[in-house]
Order: structure tokens, then C-alpha cells, then sequence
């Protein structure tokens, strides 16, 4: 067998402490495995897109196809809702290829990407690809309901497809410098969040911002949010959500400017979170380890942690409709 390129010590000196923190023990998935040359680091990879009515869409193509941040990496497929949406990314992303069917685009691919503006569209688009070993990364929100999500996961690990999902907001060096800080400040007992929550989304009402607000708050204090409750007067609203230890954090969604904070209370009062480096001009840490994804296998966020999410946003989605204190289920 050929000596590849690949090993988690290599691995984590490149990428730094701060992303050895989000990544699974090193592992290379089987079904992905035949897809590896002895150059991998340095390997073309040609992606697909399922959904063109996000502007995500015409971000991921101008960064692989116009910036080349990731060169020999292009988006070369896109499938649309519509026609328009479809033609509207290839003129401002550059993608060369559209498809009427997305599965015209299996065996021309060597990644996918998954990005409907409602989540619930998301993993049956994306299981064809997997069966077939493709690397796919599926835009926030992963799923839209929970069990759908276990089944999908548990047929990629059964498969070896490797497979990752994320909000943009969450896995970023700023999270990740955050999460530094605060595991030095000793306990904190009461966490605020900022950030819109359109609760009358078309889109899956708080599915559809929700990842953004509550997935940087689970990797800087984690996954163990016991019960969640939702307010909501018609025009404005807040959540609260406790955890295991009892630590209290509210979420307030804002309505006059998009954009995201998080404060806690410390004994000199009310503090915000900031980042204690400027991370502008380097390559963001999600679309870093998506691409690093897709040459390696090395998926970048365990399954636990995006299930968990799954579950916080499907508590909080019950509170709205009851108006009561609900358990988190996973």
C-alpha cells in the first residue's frame, strides 16, 4: 500500500490546536477510502450543489471558482429549485454545469454540497451521494427532524461516507477563541445570546436562524441543555434554556440589526464575549475544514454534536406551539 499523505499528526500540526478541538479521532471512512491518491493534499476536487435559492449558493461558487481560495478545488454542478435560481448561481459563480436531475451528477463528482433553504430537504437529497461514497457537506440546519437525522448518520458510518454540517457562526476561529477564554473563567451560571429567530419562517420557523444562535453557544459551553422554553408576544421573542448544571441561558432574538453576541455574568457584572484575535484575511476555519473534509475524510464535528442540535431546535420548535417549559429529547 502506498505511503498517503494523510495522519493525524500531520493533520493537527497543520490545522492548529484550535481545530485539533472540533476533530474526531483520525480515521479514513472505507467507502471514501478508494477515492485517496498519494497526493490527496494536493488532489482536484470537483463539487456539486443541491439548491440554488440560498445565497450561500453564489458564496460557495465565487469562493472556489472566482476567489480560487482553495485552488484545484471547483464548483462544477449545480442543481436548482428552479430554473432561474439555478441560472442566477452559474452567472455570478462562475459554475459551468447545471442539472435537471441531481443525480446526473453521480460519478462526475468528488464532493457535494447540500444547501436548501429548508432544512427538511436536505438529507433525502443527500443519500444517493453518500450510498455512493461522496463526501458532502449539508448546510445549516442539518435536518429538520431528529430521527431523521439518526437514520441518516447511522447509515453514513455503516457506509463510510464522510459527512459534516455546521453553521457558519458556530464553527469559526472566534467561537473557538471564546471557548478558550471561558474555560479559564471558572463557573458561569447565566449566559445571554443575541441574534435573530424568525419564528414565522417559511423555512422551518426557528430552524431556519436557529443553528446560528444556539450552535455557538453548544460548543462553547456544550451539548447538555435539559429544557428549553420559548416566548414569543407576536413581535418579539426570547428562549430560555437551561442546562444539566443548572446554568441559565437566554436568547434574544433581535429585530433591528442582523448579527450576533454572546455575554456572560461574571462577579464584575455582565461581560461580552469578543475574540481576543483578529482573524480577518485567513481562510474561515468552516470552509477550511468542509475542503479538508473532502480531501481526507476527516469530518471536522462528531455526530453527537449535530444531533444534539437537532434536538434543542425541535424543543424550542414545541415550545412555540405549546408555550410551556420542554424537555430536549435526543
Amino acid at each position: 500500500m502506498k505511503n498517503y499523505k494523510i495522519s493525524r499528526r500531520l493533520f493537527v500540526e497543520k490545522m492548529g490546536k484550535t481545530a485539533a478541538l472540533s476533530i474526531l479521532p483520525f480515521s479514513v471512512p472505507s467507502a471514501f477510502a478508494n477515492q485517496l491518491t498519494p497526493s490527496s493534499d494536493d488532489k482536484e476536487i470537483r463539487i456539486g450543489i443541491i439548491g440554488a435559492e440560498n445565497s450561500h449558493t453564489r458564496g460557495f461558487a465565487k469562493m472556489f471558482n472566482i476567489d480560487k481560495k482553495f485552488p484545484g478545488v471547483e464548483l462544477k454542478y449545480v442543481w436548482g429549485e428552479t430554473e432561474a435560481f439555478a441560472k442566477d448561481a452559474m452567472k455570478r459563480g462562475g459554475i459551468p454545469n447545471m442539472v435537471k436531475d441531481p443525480k446526473e451528477m453521480l460519478g462526475k463528482i468528488d464532493a457535494l454540497i447540500v444547501d436548501h433553504r429548508h432544512g427538511k430537504f436536505h438529507l433525502e437529497a443527500a443519500i444517493p451521494f453518500i450510498k455512493a461514497g461522496i463526501p458532502t457537506f449539508i448546510d445549516k440546519p442539518f435536518c429538520y427532524r431528529l430521527e431523521e437525522g439518526k437514520k441518516f448518520l447511522a447509515l453514513a458510518k455503516k457506509i463510510g461516507t464522510p459527512v459534516t454540517s455546521f453553521s457558519s457562526i458556530a464553527h469559526s476561529y472566534e467561537t473557538f477563541d471564546i471557548k478558550r477564554q471561558v474555560e479559564s473563567m471558572g463557573e458561569i451560571n447565566q449566559v445571554v445570546r443575541y441574534g435573530p429567530i424568525k419564528l414565522d419562517s417559511e423555512y422551518g420557523g426557528v430552524f431556519f436562524y436557529g443553528a446560528h444562535i444556539i450552535q455557538p453557544l453548544m460548543y462553547i459551553f456544550g451539548d447538555a441543555i435539559k429544557k428549553v422554553r420559548m416566548n414569543d408576544n407576536g413581535k418579539n421573542s426570547s428562549a430560555s434554556l437551561i442546562y444539566e448544571n443548572g446554568m441559565l441561558a437566554t436568547l434574544i432574538s433581535t429585530t433591528k440589526k442582523y448579527g450576533w453576541e454572546t455575554h456572560v455574568e461574571t462577579k464584575d457584572g455582565m461581560m461580552k464575549l469578543n475574540a481576543t484575535e483578529d482573524y480577518k484575511g485567513k481562510i474561515p476555519k468552516n470552509d477550511l475544514d468542509m475542503v479538508t473534509m473532502f480531501k481526507t475524510g476527516v469530518e471536522p464535528r462528531s455526530y453527537e454534536s449535530i444531533l444534539s442540535g437537532v434536538a434543542v431546535l425541535e424543543a424550542l420548535e414545541r415550545s412555540v406551539n405549546s408555550g410551556k417549559w420542554e424537555d430536549v429529547i435526543k
